[in-house]
């Protein structure tokens, strides 16, 4: 997503009001959440849409107010709006919803400044292009801790590309954050059909209504992701729930399935509570995994990204991976940079494969694309754009691909290698030409960061270990 000049001016003046409730203490994560409360119902307003809120509980009903009368009325109306709005989508966005305001006249600054925008504007280029915008800003700033579930645009943009998904395809992100994923899908069909206007009315309807499907753990992450999708004129069913419990097997069978599934533990410690699992596991990405490539349907398509422990992970890590390249075909994995999700300081990579017409020994060879070795560590100072993509998708697209040797950054290894490897997809092989040099140093943050990754998943794996110990003793 690139945005224009005007809703990057008006994304700033949204995220500079955050300031103002610094005395409120708010964080930026409860601010967005706020802004999201607040920008429905204004949005609602210059869309013409405020016919799917019940009278008295619009954008010109809140605005009026002054005072503590005005605040007062404002947490009423989100109980209201969370439970008595007639449209399923309002009381799902709504659901739960309450104000971390304390002081009136911050309620005040944000209605008036609100009111101020050049709506116009922000209209005519995309209101759901400035509500993204916001959640890249909200996910970059440290502070809020929103980078747990937004997965770099560039990054994203890449895994859509080379998916090409289709119009008339069910796509399908089991952990979907802030929607990201399925709006760039969304976004990638638009712009292949003319906006939907090459399709016939049946077939807008189903891109609308039926295409995209998710699930999100979070609460306040699938109220952003509603939100998100909202605005981008979709109205999939992303559901809130937990993908790793019954209702996940629920979410139907997937041509494309894009996503980026959250580090550690399953939440609340303990294993996936789906029974359909070959391999239970404490392990979230490994569970998701399981969860992915059996959700796809013959022929469908997938991009995960997972960290490297689950490409070398022993034990139930392998058996996962060994079931994996029978059931589809792993035919590509491309070995992130660091600095992408510094937050977590975990070293990640993106796993493409297709589900097989049958069960057994669908992988026949795997390309192993670095994208780390002797590559920056991405970060504020050195952003990641889509061009630092580009090698590897011309790599990937070529028609007859070819293995670069041990100097190339893109090489092959056969089936029966990666099994006499202990079915270890941890393979790497140029050497680190800046390993000893100081001045290329990740910032002091993101090494403290990429330590405490390091003991996450020690740490999970003790628990996995001490589970096991419990389960035979």
């Amino acid at each position: 997503m690139s945005l224009t000049a005007t809703t990057t001016d008006i994304v700033q003046k949204l995220w500079s009001l955050c300031d103002v409730l610094r005395d409120d203490g708010i964080t930026y994560h409860q601010y967005v959440t706020e802004l999201t409360y607040l920008l429905f119902l204004k949005m609602a307003q210059e869309t013409e849409r405020e016919s799917k809120l019940p009278e008295g509980y619009r954008w010109k009903d809140l605005a009026q107010r002054d005072g503590l009368g005005q605040l007062e009325y404002y947490r009423g109306m989100l109980l209201h709006l969370g439970t008595e709005a007639k449209s399923e989508r309002v009381k799902a966005i709504f659901a739960g919803a309450n104000s971390s305001l304390t002081v009136p006249r911050n309620l005040k600054t944000l209605t008036e400044s609100i009111d101020a925008l050049d709506w116009f504007s922000a209209k005519s280029e995309g209101l759901g292009d400035l509500y993204e915008g916001l959640l890249e800003k909200n996910a970059n700033e440290k502070k809020s801790g929103a980078g747990q579930y937004f997965t770099p645009r560039p990054l994203i943009d890449c895994m859509v590309e080379l998916l090409d998904p289709q119009p008339g395809e069910i796509i399908q992100d089991p952990a979907a954050g802030t929607g990201g994923f399925l709006v760039a899908a969304d976004h990638y069909i638009k712009q292949k059909t003319d906006d939907l206007f090459d399709l016939s009315e049946d077939q807008q309807r189903f891109q609308k209504q039926r295409a995209f499907v998710g699930m999100e753990l979070v609460r306040d992450a699938h109220r952003l992701a509603l939100m998100n999708l909202m605005l981008h004129d979709i109205e999939g069913g992303l559901e809130y729930g937990d993908t790793l419990a019954p209702g996940g097997a629920q979410l139907p069978k997937a041509d494309v399935i894009l996503t980026n599934p959250p580090f550690g533990s399953k939440k609340g410690g303990g294993r996936p509570t789906r029974d359909d699992f070959t391999f239970p596991t404490s392990n979230k990405q490994l569970a998701f995994l399981q969860h992915i490539y059996r959700g796809l349907k013959p022929g469908g398509r997938a991009a995960v990204v997972l960290p490297d422990n689950v490409l070398f992970e022993g034990n139930v890590g392998a058996k996962i991976r060994a079931d994996l390249m029978d059931k589809c075909d792993l035919h590509t994995v491309l070995r992130l940079p660091t600095g992408i999700f510094y937050a977590q300081g975990v070293k990640t990579n993106v796993l493409f494969f297709t589900r097989g017409k049958t069960d057994e020994g669908n992988t026949k060879n795997v390309w192993v694309y670095d994208m780390r070795t002797n590559m920056p560590s991405f970060g504020k100072r050195t952003p990641l754009t889509r061009n630092h993509f580009s090698e590897f998708e011309s790599c990937y697209s070529c028609g007859e691909r070819v293995d670069q040797g041990e100097e190339g950054r893109f090489r092959v290894f056969s089936r029966e290698q990666i099994a006499a490897r202990g079915e270890n997809l941890d393979i790497s092989w140029l050497r680190d030409e800046d390993a000893e040099n100081a001045d290329d140093l990740p910032e002091p943050d993101e090494i403290a960061a990429e330590i405490l990754g390091h003991l996450q998943v020690a740490m999970e794996e003790m628990e996995a270990l001490t589970e096991l110990l419990e389960v035979t003793a």
